[in-house]
């Protein structure tokens, strides 16, 4: 990644948001100029919240839900000022970034976090950057990386299509998973009186899921392009355990704990 141009002026949009907060606040940390912009976007039919919102904005942050970005998109991209990187946020990259280029003909860039609102301590906070069209000097991606870099977080090169597969089991996967297990236990007469530690250990890491985070994960699995490649991947292996060759799932399993040295 190229070293990429110094930014100066952020504008965030959805920043009454977890997420567009959490980076209000650390690029305000950092130095940065931050402008925010919050729905309605046009109250009063002028355009002006838009147009001080994002006047002299070189990066504009849309921190919108992935259902929302194509409109966003369409309704901040006539305020963007000449060679302003228009980014976001979403947990899928190859949707969200084709409704920007199809709104905007400037420099697009997709960015994940790959955290939420509370950064667990200890936690490198990852953040995923896209490319989605560059400017003139070729350097939006290196230049939004730079201003995440700036900010404490941790950005890493990769495309829409790596990240997506590899969201499509980090996240997706995860969920179906996770949901499939648990309905399938639920059909156990009388397992409440048989839970385990490590199971109960496993309901625990899923509360949060399906009590709190349920449709965000149905949402960003949906619009995952490789979703359904990801689960019949998935199912090949299921068919191996129902043939008891629980041997070699245990050896590419063990793969994340193998010393890579």
């Amino acid at each position: 990644m190229n070293a990429g141009q110094d930014i100066s002026r952020v504008a965030i949009v959805g920043a009454r948001g977890q997420m567009g907060a959490l980076f209000v606040r650390a690029f305000h940390k950092a130095g940065l100029t931050v402008t925010t912009l919050d729905r309605p976007y046009d109250p009063d039919g002028t355009g002006a919240a838009l147009k001080a919102a994002l006047a002299g904005a070189e990066l504009v942050i849309l921190s919108v839900p992935v259902t929302a970005m194509g409109d966003v998109a369409r309704t901040v991209a006539p305020f963007l000022g000449e060679g302003a990187i228009l980014a976001d946020v979403c947990s899928v990259k190859v949707h969200p970034t084709a409704q920007m280029l199809a709104a905007y003909p400037g420099p697009v860039v997709g960015t994940h976090p790959l955290f939420g609102p509370v950064i667990p301590e200890g936690f490198v906070p990852r953040v995923a950057v896209t490319p989605g069209r560059e400017n003139g000097k070729g350097d939006a991606a290196a230049a939004v990386a730079k201003v995440f870099a700036s900010a404490g977080f941790t950005p890493f090169d990769s495309t829409a299509e790596e990240h997506d597969r590899a969201m499509a089991c980090v996240q997706g996967l995860n969920f179906i998973t996770t949901v499939a297990y648990l309905a399938s236990a639920r059909q156990v007469p009388g397992i409440e009186k048989f839970l385990t530690p490590s199971f109960e250990r496993r309901l625990e890491a899923a509360r949060k899921m399906l009590t709190k985070d349920r449709e965000l994960f149905q949402l960003i699995s949906e619009d995952n392009p490789f979703m359904q490649e990801t689960v019949r991947q998935f199912t090949a292996y299921l068919d191996i355990a129902a043939g008891g060759d629980l041997d070699l799932l245990s050896a590419r399993a063990s793969w994340w704990w193998r010393d890579k040295a």
